[in-house]
């Protein structure tokens, strides 16, 4: 059975594990338990533009890649009013290399993950933007674009994930994780269809399991 070399298993977090990545040790509640979910924005390719420009002029060589990433990288997509910006930088462990610089920048560290790629997340208040760290290594990165451009090229999956962010944005969720929970039985089979659309790399399906999805 050939395997795309970026699959992974479905499983989504539990609140312990989440709360145990947030620096403050819990994971914020949404206002009104609701997530705000709003029409796509032509302004959010420029916002992105002029953030990217400071994180790289702040931090100059630290900075191995930098893009856009999310529901606000995909025109006519309905999101959350927060861009999705993937960094890599040589090592995220290494805070000390890059954290001060972006904190000058206006960003607070919000999640520190060492088990998960040495993840990081920081939280850009105006505009509003969550920067994701990443090393070099990391595969998320190549998924989150990966996604990015399935949804890109392909219409249906476009209109699957904008109708049920929009019906989840109705429910009083909670918390982010919540909603993203929520989403993820569809992100997964999103990311089937790209894997097995993928010329350089054989894919075979890889149905989740009723009894892990709970369906």
């Amino acid at each position: 059975m050939s395997v795309h070399p970026l699959w992974r298993p479905y499983e989504t977090p539990t609140q312990e594990q989440t709360d145990r990545a947030f620096v403050t040790g819990t994971e914020p509640r949404l206002a009104g338990g609701h997530v705000d979910v709003v029409p796509y924005d032509s302004a959010w390719p420029a916002t992105y533009a002029q953030v990217a420009d400071r994180i790289s002029g702040a931090l100059g060589d630290l900075v191995v890649a930098v893009q856009h990433v999310g529901s606000t990288s995909v025109p006519g997509l309905s999101a959350k009013p927060v861009l999705d910006i993937d960094l890599v930088v040589a090592s995220p462990a290494d805070e000390a290399s890059y954290l001060p610089a972006l904190e000058r920048l206006g960003f607070v560290l919000r999640i520190r993950e060492p088990w998960w790629e040495e993840h990081r997340m920081l939280r850009l208040d105006e505009p509003m933007v969550n920067l994701h760290v990443f090393g070099p290594d990391a595969a998320e990165p190549h998924r989150h674009r990966i996604f990015r451009d399935r949804l890109l090229t392909d219409g249906a999956d476009r209109a699957a994930y904008a109708r049920l962010k929009e019906e989840i944005a109705t429910r009083e969720v909670g918390t982010v994780m919540a909603y993203n929970a929520a989403k993820s039985a569809l992100i997964y089979e999103i990311y089937e269809r790209a894997f097995a659309a993928d010329p350089e790399h054989p894919h075979d399906p890889q149905p989740i399991d009723p009894g892990i999805a709970g369906t």
